[in-house]
C-alpha cells in the first residue's frame, strides 16, 4: 500500500486560496466534513487516493504536497528567535518545528517580526534624521523579500516564461551572430517600436526607458553589448509575456500582499523571461555540461555578463532535463545581500549579515579573479562553491562604479561535474572550510571571525583571558596539579 501522509496544512492552505468551505471540499473528495476536518489538523493521515483526488481538484503538480515549505519556515523562525530580544524566553528546537507545522501562525510570525525591524530602522532613521538631518536607508525591503518568497517557492523555474521565450525565439528568427540586431528588427516589425541609443548627457540617468505613447525605447550608450541586448530583451517579455506573468502572480497572491511587491515581481519574471531568450533551455544546458560549467566560456558564447549567465545557470530545473542545482548569492562591499536564491538547501540569513567565511566576501580581496572554496555547514552539509567580484558602471570618471560579488555553489555530490572542482579532493571534507548561516544560528565556538555570539551558548566572558575574538573563548586551562601530572 501507497505510504500515508499528514499533510493538513497543505491540504487546508490549497482550500482558503481557492476560497471552499470544508463543507464543500468533503463533497468534491466524497468524504464527511469532520474527517476533512480531521486531515486538516493533522489528526487522520491523508491517504493516497485522497492525495491524488485533490491534485486534480486544485490542478496541482503532486510534487506540490512534497515541497519544503515548513523546513524554510522553521529555519526563518529559528534565525527570528534568535534576536536577542527572545534571548529569556527558553525556546526548544522542537517548540520552532511545531510552530513551523502551521503554517498561517507562523508566516503571522515571521510577518509581525518583518514590521518589527522595519518599525525599529524607521525609528533609527528619523533619530538620525533628528539629529543631523540625515534619512538612513531603510535595510528591510520587505517587496523585494516578497519577491524573493516567490522565486523560492518556485525554485527558480517558470516553465510558462521558457514556452513564452521559445516561441518569441522561433518568430523573431535570432541570428546567434548579432542577437541584438534581432532583438531589435523583432520590436520593429512585431510591435512598430522602434529602439534608440541615448547620449549620456541626455539619458536623464535611466539606462532603459520606453515611451508606449511615441513608441521608442531608448537605451543609454553607457550599457555594454550584453546590457542592451538584455534590455531589448526585458522590454520584449513586458510586451509579449504578460498573461503568463500574471498567471503566475494570481497564483502567489499569498506571497504578494503589496502593490510594489507585484511590480517587482513583474521585473524578476520580465528579467527571467530575457534571459531565457537570449540563452534558450535545451541549448544553454547542453553547452554548460559540454564545457563543464565554465562560467566564462558561456559568457563569451552568449554574449553575457557574469551574473547573468550565473542567474542562468541557477534556472536549469525542468523535471525531465535537470542541469547541476545551484544556489546564487549577490553582495555588495558592505556585506549586504541584495540578491539570493537557495536551489541547494543552503539557508540565507533574512535578518542579520551572513558568514564572513563565505568565498563571497572573500572575493573582494581578489577583484576580478574567480575564487573556489569547499566549505562545509555546521550540520555536515558540504558545498562547493564559486565567486568572483562584478563592477558595474553607468557613467564616466567622475561617476565612479560599484564593486559587487556574485557567487554560485552546488552540493559537494555534483561538484566533479564542474571545471572549477580539478584539483580538489571531494571526499576529503576535514579540509572544508567550516561556514555557517549566520553568528547568531551557528555553533561553531572556535572561529575567529565570530561577531556575536552563538543563539545556543549565550554570552560568557573571562575577564582574565582572552580567546580568538570577544565571542569566542578559549579552551579552559588545566589547574595547576594537572599540569604538573602532565609534564611527568
Amino acid at each position: 500500500m501507497a505510504p500515508q501522509l499528514k499533510l493538513g496544512n497543505k491540504v487546508r492552505s490549497l482550500r482558503r486560496r481557492e476560497h471552499l468551505t470544508q463543507t464543500e471540499l468533503a463533497s468534491r473528495l466524497e468524504i464527511s466534513p469532520s474527517y476533512l476536518n480531521l486531515i486538516e489538523h493533522n489528526q487522520r493521515a491523508l491517504p493516497s487516493h485522497l492525495l491524488v483526488k485533490l491534485a486534480q481538484i486544485f490542478s496541482v503538480d503532486l510534487g506540490t504536497f512534497a515541497d519544503d515549505s515548513h523546513t524554510r519556515l522553521a529555519a526563518d523562525l529559528q534565525e527570528i528567535f534568535g534576536d536577542p530580544l527572545f534571548e529569556e524566553h527558553q525556546l526548544t528546537t522542537n517548540d520552532v518545528r511545531e510552530l513551523a507545522e502551521n503554517g498561517p501562525a507562523s508566516r503571522a510570525v515571521i510577518s509581525l517580526y518583518h514590521a518589527y525591524r522595519e518599525s525599529v530602522a524607521s525609528g533609527a532613521a528619523l533619530s538620525g534624521k533628528l539629529i543631523d538631518d540625515f534619512m538612513g536607508a531603510n535595510p528591510q525591503h520587505l517587496p523585494s523579500e516578497e519577491v524573493s518568497d516567490v522565486i523560492q517557492q518556485n525554485l527558480n523555474y517558470f516553465p510558462e516564461l521558457e514556452r513564452a521565450a521559445e516561441e518569441i525565439a522561433a518568430r523573431a528568427k535570432s541570428d546567434r551572430s548579432d542577437v541584438y540586431r534581432s532583438l531589435v528588427r523583432y520590436l520593429a516589425d512585431e510591435h512598430q517600436i522602434e529602439v534608440k541609443l541615448a547620449p549620456v548627457s541626455r539619458d536623464n540617468n535611466a539606462v532603459r526607458r520606453f515611451d508606449p505613447e511615441r513608441r521608442t525605447l531608448s537605451l543609454s550608450e553607457v550599457l555594454s553589448p550584453w546590457s542592451r541586448q538584455f534590455q531589448v530583451a526585458h522590454q520584449i517579455g513586458l510586451l509579449d509575456a504578460g498573461r503568463e506573468m500574471n498567471a503566475i502572480i494570481e497564483r502567489s497572491q499569498t506571497l504578494l500582499t503589496k502593490p510594489e511587491s507585484i511590480k517587482l515581481c513583474r521585473i524578476a519574471f520580465a528579467n527571467y523571461f530575457a534571459a531565457a531568450l537570449l540563452m534558450p533551455y535545451d541549448e544553454f544546458l547542453r553547452i554548460a555540461e559540454d564545457v563543464r560549467y565554465d562560467i566564462e566560456l558561456l559568457q563569451h558564447h552568449y554574449t553575457a555578463s557574469w551574473e547573468q549567465v550565473c542567474h542562468r545557470l541557477t534556472s536549469m530545473r525542468r523535471k525531465d532535463a535537470p542541469g547541476v542545482p545551484f544556489h546564487f548569492v549577490r553582495v555588495d562591499i558592505a556585506g549586504n545581500i541584495s540578491k539570493r536564491f537557495s536551489g541547494t538547501g543552503i539557508r540565507f540569513a533574512r535578518f542579520s549579515g551572513s558568514c564572513p567565511r563565505w568565498d563571497v566576501h572573500a572575493a573582494f580581496l581578489t577583484p576580478g579573479r574567480i575564487r573556489t572554496q569547499l566549505s562545509k555547514m555546521p550540520d555536515g552539509t558540504a558545498y562547493f562553491c564559486v565567486a568572483r567580484t562584478i563592477r558595474k558602471s553607468y557613467g564616466g570618471f567622475a561617476s565612479g562604479d560599484m564593486l559587487m560579488a556574485v557567487g554560485i555553489g552546488c552540493p559537494v555530490k555534483d561538484a566533479r561535474k564542474l571545471v572549477y572542482a580539478d584539483g580538489y579532493d571531494l571526499d576529503n571534507l576535514e579540509a572544508a572550510v567550516p561556514i555557517g548561516t549566520t553568528c547568531r544560528l551557528c555553533e561553531r565556538m572556535d572561529c575567529e571571525q565570530r561577531a556575536f555570539p552563538p543563539l545556543q551558548h549565550g554570552l560568557s566572558v573571562d575577564e582574565n583571558v582572552r580567546g580568538r575574538s570577544f565571542y569566542a573563548p578559549s579552551e579552559i586551562e588545566p589547574p595547576p596539579v594537572e599540569r604538573k601530572r602532565k609534564a611527568r
